[in-house]
C-alpha cells in the first residue's frame, strides 16, 4: 500500500470517528438534565464533529475515494451501544464525560497521524483541515478535563441531596 492509499484509508477511518462521535455525543446531550454547561459545551462540539465530518468528506472525495458507509455504521451502532449502557447506570454522566476525554484523545492521536501522512503525500489542504480539527479535539478534551472535578462535585451533591444526578 503507498502512502497515498494510507492516507485515504486513514481519511475514512477519521470519518468514520467522527460519525461515531457524533451519535456519542447526540445520545449524551438528549439525556442531561442536570448539568447546563456540560450540556451546552456538549452540543456545541457536536456542531464542530458534523462539521469535522463534512470536512473530512471534502478530503476524501478530493482524493478520489468515498466515505466508508459500513464504518460510518458500525461507528454509529458503537455509539448507540454506548449511549444506551449509560443510560441504566446511576453515575451516567461522569462515566460518560470520562469517556468522551478518553475519545478525545483517540481523536487527537488520529490527527497527529493524519496531519503526518499528508505531510508525507504532500497535500497541504488535508494537513490545513486535519490542523483545524486537531486544535478543536484539543480545545474540547481541555475544556472536559478542567471540567472533570467540578462536574463530579456537582454529581455527588445532587446525589447526597437525593436529586437526580446521573445525568
Amino acid at each position: 500500500m503507498t502512502k497515498d492509499d494510507r492516507l485515504l484509508v486513514w481519511l475514512r477511518d477519521a470519518h468514520a470517528m467522527e460519525k461515531q462521535a457524533e451519535a456519542m455525543l447526540s445520545a449524551q446531550s438528549s439525556r442531561i438534565e442536570s448539568y447546563p454547561e456540560l450540556k451546552r459545551k456538549i452540543e456545541e462540539h457536536l456542531a464542530e464533529t458534523r462539521r469535522q465530518a463534512g470536512m473530512l468528506q471534502s478530503c476524501i472525495e478530493r482524493r478520489g475515494g468515498d466515505t466508508s458507509t459500513l464504518k460510518d455504521l458500525m461507528g454509529k451502532f458503537a455509539a448507540m451501544g454506548q449511549g444506551l449502557g449509560g443510560a441504566f447506570m446511576g453515575d451516567e454522566v461522569i462515566k460518560g464525560s470520562m469517556a468522551s476525554y478518553t475519545f478525545e484523545h483517540m481523536e487527537i492521536a488520529a490527527y497527529e497521524v493524519l496531519i503526518a501522512t499528508a505531510v508525507a503525500c504532500g497535500d497541504q489542504e488535508t494537513v490545513a483541515v486535519c490542523q483545524r480539527i486537531l486544535n478543536e479535539e484539543v480545545a474540547m478534551a481541555a475544556w472536559l478535563g478542567e471540567n472533570l472535578s467540578s462536574v463530579t462535585s456537582q454529581f455527588l451533591s445532587l446525589e447526597e441531596k437525593g436529586a437526580s444526578a446521573k445525568r
